[in-house]
């Protein structure tokens, strides 16, 4: 028999982690790019892309990443903050990914 309460809490419970982990990844990227640290992959490291940006692109991209530094209204400590806030954002991910790994596999807890 099938306990529908428990099925109802299990969805619920993946439904809101997930959408905890999406929203802190998203909120680690903008502060990353409010920072001026761009998260970019060269092409010729990582030649397995489904897309992979041309030479052209990649400095277009690094021209345009270069303004957006120099038009940044905070101070050099704020971006700093910003950007260890950043890097706090994916470490909760991380976190909390590994929480749910342990909890879906028994012999770590028992």
């Amino acid at each position: 028999m099938i306990d529908w309460a428990a099925f109802l809490v299990v969805a619920a419970a993946s439904l809101v982690s997930s959408a905890i982990v999406v929203s802190l990844y998203s909120l680690g990227l903008r502060l990353l790019t409010t920072a001026g640290r761009i998260p970019t992959v060269e092409p010729a490291e990582f030649t397995g892309a489904i897309t992979v940006l041309s030479p052209a692109r990649a400095a277009k991209d690094a021209k345009r990443a270069r303004k957006a530094r120099k038009a940044n209204p905070l101070t050099a400590g704020q971006k700093r903050v910003a950007q260890y806030a950043g890097y706090l954002c994916f470490a909760l991910c991380g976190l909390i990914v590994l929480y749910g790994v342990y909890l879906i596999v028994p012999a770590l807890h028992k």
